[in-house]
């Protein structure tokens, strides 16, 4: 059974870090380039960031470019997003999601197998 799992999420104080990690079952998660993905309560999808199945080349939103960085450990089928300098609007369910595996890109449209997300609440 393909899937994906994330975890990593929680209560954050603003400028605190949280590191999110999505295992993969069922596949091999080096075949796919993979993007984190988020979502606020009455706002759309948007794109965190996203890494090849290659090189490890990243993409990383503006919003979130300096502070988050996403890796790969393809021998524990896992990748992660670190994330630091957390604000409140980071607050959202943080998704991942497969694409094609050189496939760089931040649009969800363009991803298939997604996990069922882990909240991320920054407050103090």
């Amino acid at each position: 059974q393909v899937q994906l799992v994330e975890s990593g999420g929680g209560l954050v104080q603003p400028g605190g870090s949280l590191r999110l990690s999505c295992k993969a079952s069922g596949f091999t998660l080096d075949q796919y380039a993979i993007g984190w993905f988020r979502q606020a309560p009455g706002k759309e999808r948007e794109g965190v960031s996203c890494i090849s199945s290659s090189d490890g080349s990243t993409v990383y939103a503006n919003s979130v470019k300096g502070r988050f960085t996403m890796s790969r450990d393809n021998a524990a089928n896992t990748v992660y997003l670190q994330m630091n300098s957390l604000k409140p609007e980071d607050t959202a369910v943080y998704y991942c999601a497969t694409t094609l595996p050189l496939l760089l890109t931040l649009n969800w449209r363009n991803y298939n197998y997604w996990g069922q997300g882990t909240q991320v609440t920054v407050s103090s």
